[in-house]
């Protein structure tokens, strides 16, 4: 009520309202058709620069078939021309699109939460996973490969033995390794 008291009221009537609206469009098309007429007088300007009328009578063969070589170049280069634009709008309807494309992703970004550390145990993780089709509980220990204590001290000689083969190696570096080689 308080608002209503402040705002100006409109002091045109509906039906002046109306015929402006009527103006407004008869105004847009009379503007329109001469921006047409404008379109059409352009075009034929245009054709009529870059091809200007045929004059066959009188033209004997080598002449008639001489013009036809020039139209088929001049057809070439306007093909090519139109390509080269064909190819430009597709390039940037691409570019466009991905634009379009990132704004999206852009506009779309919202803050991701703060995660909690939650406790699961594996059967309740297996719960989760596979639904209700685990029906008992699943000892993962069971699956782990066992190892002998013999594989062990077996791995460790192998490591020493490549200990021992690098020591060598590390002994002949040098100028003092390669006197050595010589002497023995």
């Amino acid at each position: 009520l308080f608002l209503n008291y402040f705002q100006p009221k409109c002091k045109i009537s509906a039906s002046r309202k109306l015929s402006l609206k009527i103006l407004l469009l008869a105004r847009a098309t009379e503007e329109l058709e001469a921006e047409k007429a404008a379109r059409e007088e352009e075009k034929v300007r245009y054709l009529g620069e870059k091809l200007p009328p045929l004059q066959l009578i009188g033209l004997n063969m080598d002449e008639l078939q001489k013009l036809c070589k020039q139209m088929h170049e001049k057809v070439d280069m306007v093909d090519e021309e139109r390509y080269d634009c064909e190819a430009k709008v597709i390039k940037n309807n691409k570019d466009i699109s991905e634009l379009n494309l990132k704004i999206q992703d852009l506009g779309g970004k919202f803050k991701k939460p703060a995660l909690r550390k939650v406790r699961v145990s594996a059967d309740e993780m297996l719960k989760a996973l596979f639904g209700s089709k685990n029906k008992g509980s699943m000892d993962l220990r069971a699956n782990l490969k066992s190892v002998k204590k013999e594989d062990i001290k077996q791995e460790k000689e192998l490591t020493m033995e490549v200990g021992d083969w690098r020591k060598k190696l590390e002994g002949m570096s040098g100028m003092e390794g390669r006197k050595k080689m010589f002497d023995a």
